[in-house]
């Protein structure tokens, strides 16, 4: 029996043209056409909202596998029989790295400077630092753990991780529950938010989380969007109080007219974190590794959320 796999890539296609499965090439954003029958579905996660139902209407569909770790567009539009597998282990580094290039850009006030420098002023400006700030960092997952371990080298006053439940990490650092925000939170130079999108999370940094955070502290947010109460943060930029640095948003994408876009003190990147060449590489190869096991009768790991 063939396994006919829908793969958004070129470079996937000519991986895949193996005995025993039929590549075929179809993107979930670009192809006019719904998706032609298939047993498995390799893809990324659409720029537009809207097509996320195209997945739902794949006749004969076993398996999804998605180049990324982010999985919750997807749940409600696959039966409970399909199979999901997500890319943990190919994005984790990638988006650990953004998230430190975010913070150092907007504590060292990097776009103040390159404004100077296309108006060609030599302006000496005397800047914030990661080496003695104040950090809280929410996740403890694969994300979280990499930024975790990228913040020590800059030295740090605190470094406290915030997860669901209080435990210790297999790194041998304390994670402390969400709970326990309230006695950290005005104390923080940097907040990170590098935790999924769940019912528990969703705008969790509100009107009321925001105005704990102290004067001049600055939230990273390379999650999800929807953990922010986005009107609540653009007042807090409107005002000057709090500067961010986002690479995801809500909406997303967001809209051209928005004013988030010319809030001041705010980093905006469009959800680019995991866009590598490494990442790329590393996520095409699980995805074949994937599907051959999925030929062979196996599959490398289901996603627990679907157990």
């Amino acid at each position: 029996m063939t396994l006919r796999v829908l793969v958004p890539w070129q470079r996937l296609v000519d991986e895949l043209t193996i005995p025993g499965i039929e590549p075929i090439l179809w993107h979930i954003n670009d192809d006019p056409e719904d998706a032609p029958p298939a047993d498995v579905l390799v893809t990324e996660r659409p720029s537009n909202p809207q097509l996320r139902s195209r997945v739902s209407r794949i006749k004969g569909l076993k398996h999804v596998h998605l180049l990324s770790l982010g999985y919750e567009w997807v749940l409600e539009l696959l039966p409970k029989e399909v199979i999901l597998t997500n890319s943990k282990g190919a994005v984790e580094d990638a988006t650990a790295e953004h998230c430190l290039a975010l913070i150092m850009a907007s504590l060292r006030q990097l776009p103040l400077v390159g404004q100077q420098q296309r108006e060609r002023q030599w302006t000496r400006t005397w800047t914030s630092s990661l080496h003695g700030s104040k950090v809280v960092l929410l996740g403890a997952g694969g994300v979280g753990s990499e930024i975790h371990l990228r913040l020590l080298p800059f030295k740090p006053a605190e470094l406290t991780v915030f997860a669901r439940t209080e435990r210790l990490h297999a790194q041998g650092f304390r994670i402390h529950s969400l709970d326990r925000l309230g006695d950290f939170l005005p104390l923080a130079d940097v907040v990170i938010s590098a935790l999924p999108h769940t019912q528990e999370t969703e705008q969790l940094i509100d009107t009321q989380f925001l105005s704990a955070m102290k004067d001049g502290s600055l939230l990273v947010n390379v999650g999800r969007g929807p953990i922010v109460n986005t009107e609540a943060l653009l007042m807090e930029l409107q005002t000057g109080r709090l500067h961010a640095a986002l690479d995801v948003t809500n909406p997303e994408p967001l809209p051209a007219d928005h004013p988030l876009w010319s809030a001041p003190n705010c980093i905006i990147t469009p959800h680019m974190a995991g866009d590598t060449q490494m990442f790329l590489d590393m996520v095409s190869q699980l995805a074949v590794e994937q599907v051959q096991a999925l030929a062979a009768g196996e599959f490398i790991a289901e996603l627990q959320v679907r157990a």
